[in-house]
């Protein structure tokens, strides 16, 4: 799927024309309930990329959804949510009619301009997870969700005025907070999972810190190990925070610091010799990311070994 050229749909107007729906009440925003869409012929897999953001609760959808890496099947109640701009694929067998059920909830970014939210929405990080990171509702978290989508949609439904834009945006604000709050809960009540994830990534670390990599790659990046776990970066920093109050780049600095501890402690080598094995290019970086993490400099905490 991934040399399928993406299909751009650039309008919600255009999806629901696609789905074979009514025009949407609002051209920059529309929840739909996907059981009202007729089951559609088995395809070859395609590629689609929106101009709006997609936020889905789905239930029944007999198609494999392709987003980042990997592969899902819908079988039970599951959140995702995508930006404008990503490509996701859809895999479908010839011989299956494409069934769905759950709701659907599309926003183009012209209807968040002049408000708060039009940068804020860029902070919820789950717009960057990956398709198996979805998140996983209970029954009653599901219906929280579902009530939030249909008051959306009863307002728009309802006479426009210079009221409804405001009471969309607090919906929508309130149905991004409970996201939040329900991907905590599932980062704990998925700790097992997590803690997998926790010791994969210091069995990386190490392997990374103990070969030469550092001299010839430099620190690994957040989404070099994200790459390496085969997670996305923003939910691998939201279970570590959760397991470890730490994100991914503190973790990967402190498996640094700690390196760095040995070697000033048990070698004879230079601040800069040291700096380079570790893959800085400069020094200074070095100490003073040193120094940040230990309120000592190297050779402060070298001589405190004299």
């Amino acid at each position: 799927m991934a040399n399928i050229q993406p299909h751009r749909i650039r309008t919600i107007s255009e999806y629901h024309q696609v789905m074979g729906i009514p025009k949407p009440e609002h051209p920059l925003i529309s929840v739909i309930d996907l059981g009202s869409i007729k089951p559609s012929p088995g395809h070859e897999p395609i590629n689609l990329v929106f101009d709006f953001y997609s936020i889905s609760l789905k239930r029944d959808f007999n198609a494999k959804i392709k987003y980042g890496q990997q592969q899902y099947d819908f079988d039970e109640g599951v959140m995702f949510f995508i930006s404008p701009g990503q490509v996701f694929g859809i895999e479908v067998g010839k011989d299956k009619a494409i069934k769905r059920s759950g709701w659907l909830l599309l926003v183009h970014p012209d209807f968040l301009w002049h408000t708060n939210l039009a940068k804020a929405i860029k902070q919820y990080e789950y717009f960057s997870y990956s398709v198996h990171e979805a998140l996983f509702l209970s029954e009653k978290e599901e219906t929280t969700i579902i009530s939030i989508m249909q008051n959306i949609r009863q307002e728009y439904h309802s006479n426009i005025d210079k009221f409804s834009q405001d009471i969309i945006i607090a919906q929508l604000e309130l149905l991004l907070n409970f996201a939040n709050r329900f991907y905590n809960r599932q980062f704990i009540t998925r700790k097992i999972t997590n803690h997998a994830i926790l010791t994969r990534l210091e069995d990386l670390l190490d392997d990374y810190f103990n070969s030469d990599a550092l001299v010839k790659q430099g620190l690994p990046t957040v989404q070099y190990v994200a790459d390496a776990l085969n997670v996305s970066p923003g939910y691998l920093s939201g279970s570590l925070k959760t397991l470890t109050g730490h994100s991914t780049q503190q973790h990967i600095h402190d498996r640094l610091i700690e390196k760095a501890k040995e070697r000033l402690s048990t070698t004879r080598l230079s601040v800069s010799e040291i700096a380079y094995e570790l893959g800085f290019e400069h020094p200074q970086s070095f100490s003073k990311l040193f120094k940040t993490k230990t309120n000592l400099s190297p050779l402060e905490f070298r001589h405190s070994f004299n």
